[in-house]
């Protein structure tokens, strides 16, 4: 890859992870759209992604450090005011929500890779993400009345591993993984700010896992990587977090102003933005 292109998906990723939109789904579309000669089928193209999803975890971790050291405080030193406790059991839904990623990452790891690199299946899973924030709406609206309040206190073990589920979908390039998280949060009668804050919560422990697995791969593999060396996967890395962080900053002020069908104008995005793909890849465009 050349050094733009590596720059260009790392300002996609950045802008599009915490977005309800897919940011693999964006991934693996565009650069077959934009004929960037990416060979997505590679063996480093994935722990790349990953490099910029490292990116995005330090977004998160540097926008939410109040709510991380609380939960390292809560956890670690257990005092006994009330602030201590939700920490402790704000750690433990994360733990649960994580848990089934955990699971069907490792179960089906391989066969999911396989889709990584076919631009024509992201682009029907753009739509079929747009559909499921539409059906998110709809279960919200239907659930109105039993909306809980400001805080994730009220969230329980078994609404954690729910959502966590959910979370899963997002193992399919263009169903995305805030958009999956965000709507169970919906369907647990979660509003819009609280559905958004445990999702991107939880991208923490998914995408710490994530990179666990391959950036020492990415490491091991960099001097093949003649086109895009080590030094400028860093730097796309810097950039896809400076994207997250402004990312995160605008949706959690959108999300606590925008209660009303506020997934509605992500959906029409990824129904209009998928069916372009198809079309244009039918075309061979």
């Amino acid at each position: 890859m050349t050094l733009w292109n590596v720059l260009l998906l790392a300002l996609v990723q950045g802008l599009t992870e915490l977005f309800p939109v897919s940011s693999l789904g964006h991934a693996v579309v565009l650069p077959a759209l934009l004929h960037l000669g990416i060979d997505q089928h590679a063996r480093d193209f994935l722990p790349f992604l990953v490099v910029l999803h490292v990116g995005t975890l330090l977004a998160l971790l540097l926008y939410f450090w109040r709510v991380w050291l609380g939960i390292a405080w809560g956890v670690l030193r257990s005092p006994r005011a009330d602030d201590a406790e939700n920490y402790r059991r704000l750690a433990w839904h994360l733990v649960l929500g994580t848990l089934p990623a955990v699971v069907v990452g490792f179960v089906l790891e391989k066969p999911l890779r396989a889709l990584f690199g076919e631009p024509w299946v992201a682009a029907l899973f753009l739509i079929g993400n747009g559909v499921m924030l539409l059906l998110g709406e709809r279960m919200r609206r239907r659930a109105a009345a039993d909306l809980q309040d400001e805080r994730l206190d009220a969230l329980t073990w078994r609404d954690a591993l729910i959502i966590g589920g959910w979370q899963c979908l997002a193992f399919i390039p263009g169903l995305s993984r805030s958009g999956a998280t965000m709507v169970g949060g919906l369907r647990r009668r979660l509003n819009h700010a609280q559905a958004a804050r445990f999702s991107f919560l939880l991208g923490a422990p998914v995408i710490t896992g994530a990179a666990v697995l391959e950036v020492p791969k990415l490491l091991h593999a960099h001097t093949a990587l003649h086109a895009a060396p080590l030094g400028a996967m860093l730097l796309a890395g810097s950039v896809a977090g400076l994207a997250a962080w402004l990312s995160t900053w605008f949706l959690m002020r959108y999300f606590r102003r925008h209660e009303q069908a506020a997934l509605g104008p992500f959906a029409g995005y990824c129904i209009a933005f998928g069916a372009l793909a198809l079309v244009l890849l039918s075309l061979n465009l």
